[in-house]
């Protein structure tokens, strides 16, 4: 593990046909393409990963019609496994935002803490929060709660900031149903209720480190004062927020409470620890184990946490069917993107290891000495640097590495997605989408956001790291 590059490795590449090094060529120049693509021309990564495919068939000598039948299957087999989560994920942060629970959940929290606390109780609300919702989503919906948070307490914005992003991002990389985590899990065979366990497990002291403990020592970079206007567009921090009484499809009624909120957000969480608890705990044929098998699936469970959310959030709140109905529906649209890269992503992996490149990346892997963990996670930051993408560096680090879990006891697969998904949240800079909405959002100069977010999402990387190589040891 402390040697990069050993002998055994050297010997092994000495020894690759002409038909391996073709495929290595392959491999560098599709994963490049798909960078330069997205990085150089601005193409969308969706349209960027069908090409790399491309690219990849050409130069591998894959069959046309083969690598047609590979990407298609890939394309299936992830958006069965993703995209259905990802629809009812969003259906609930979307009934968050309009039913004013989500704000609700934030305002109670935060007001009944100190000043000095109030990073914690940011940190703590925004991973709530963040459990069944996306990260964009969740920065639009927590950022002028931060911007009101920081007027009224006199704090700086980075210091009550920064705790927020780092619950929201650590939940974003490392926690299902999140799509990254969701993606690896589905392309690696791992076991969600185990990797959920293990995550949660991993992200209190990413949070803690990344959040409080980051955000008071950088507070002192970014302005003092909230930016005119809300930064960014977004409301001023004198409005009332989210949380002004105006609901479902613009009802005028009241927030849920805050118990209700909670148990709404956590119950599919706890129905998919329910099963993995069982699974450990209880024998096949018990009557207990095997409901929470139906329950506690991730699909299930989330449509069991959606059909509660449209009571509890909706019409328990007085809202219309009308009202409910066009809440649901504005929650799609905007994830289609995400899921046509998921996707696209997936067609992408599955090509790679139809071609024979992930085979061949595994052999020369297992000669390296390198920890699977650590492996995974060099691939994943890798393409996150290149891409800006933590959606597609997950993707694509998990069918590369995909050989090597071929063999992994359930707690080491599950420890290999959640290193590539910390991995994936590595140095966020000026080709990620979120970088920009940072600064924006927070009045901050581009030296600022690298100094203060892109570094937050490092110790994020290396603390999720950190966690996996130290589980690894004991589970």
């Amino acid at each position: 593990m402390s040697h990069l590059v050993p002998a055994q490795v050297l010997t092994a590449a000495a020894d690759l046909s002409g038909h391996d090094v073709r495929l290595l060529v392959a491999a560098v120049l599709s994963i490049a393409a798909v960078v330069a693509l997205i990085v150089w021309l601005k193409l969308n990564p969706f349209l960027a990963l069908l090409l790399g495919s491309v690219v990849l068939t050409a130069v591998s000598g894959l069959d046309p019609l083969k690598a047609i039948d590979s990407f298609t299957a890939g394309v299936g087999s992830t958006f069965g496994g993703v995209g259905i989560l990802v629809a009812l994920g969003a259906m609930v942060g979307m009934l968050l935002i309009s039913s004013g629970g989500a704000a609700e959940v934030v305002d109670t929290i935060v007001g009944r803490v100190s000043d000095r606390w109030l990073p914690w109780a940011m940190a703590g609300a925004a991973a709530l929060i963040g459990l069944p919702m996306f990260f964009e989503i969740g920065v639009v919906l927590l950022i002028p709660i931060v911007l009101l948070v920081a007027k009224r307490s006199g704090l700086p914005i980075l210091k009550v900031g920064i705790p927020a992003l780092a619950g929201l991002s650590v939940l974003h990389g490392l926690v299902p149903p999140h799509p990254g985590p969701v993606t690896a899990i589905t392309a690696l065979h791992a076991d969600l209720g185990l990797t959920l366990a293990l995550g949660l497990v991993i992200a209190v002291p990413a949070v803690i480190l990344a959040g409080p403990v980051f955000g008071s020592l950088i507070a002192s970079v970014g302005p003092r004062e909230v930016p005119p206007s809300g930064a960014g567009g977004l409301a001023s921090a004198d409005d009332d927020g989210p949380g002004d009484g105006t609901g479902i499809a613009g009802t005028r009624k009241r927030a849920p409470s805050t118990p209700v909120t909670i148990a709404t957000v956590l119950l599919p969480v706890v129905l998919m620890l329910g099963f993995a608890v069982c699974e450990l705990t209880l024998d096949k044929g018990n009557g207990l184990r095997d409901t929470f098998e139906v329950v506690g699936n991730p699909t299930v469970a989330l449509l069991i946490g959606t059909l509660v959310a449209l009571w509890t959030l909706g019409g328990a709140l007085g809202a219309t069917r009308r009202g409910i109905g066009e809440t649901v529906d504005a929650s799609l649209p905007p994830m289609a993107g995400t899921l046509l890269i998921i996707a696209a992503g997936g067609g992408f992996k599955q090509t790679l290891s139809d071609s024979g490149i992930a085979d061949l990346i595994g052999r020369l892997a297992n000669g390296a000495n390198l920890s699977v963990l650590l492996l995974g996670w060099l691939v994943a930051v890798g393409i996150r640097l290149a891409t800006g993408s933590a959606t597609v560096s997950t993707i694509t680090a998990a069918g590369i590495v995909g050989p090597l879990a071929a063999n992994l006891p359930d707690a080491r697969l599950s420890l290999l997605v959640l290193a590539i998904g910390s991995g994936s949240l590595f140095f966020s800079h000026v080709n990620d989408v979120g970088f920009w909405l940072i600064k924006q959002y927070f009045g901050l100069t581009v030296g600022q956001t690298l100094k203060s977010w892109s570094v937050m999402e490092t110790i994020i990387s290396v603390t999720g790291l950190a966690g996996c190589l130290l589980l690894d040891l004991v589970v």
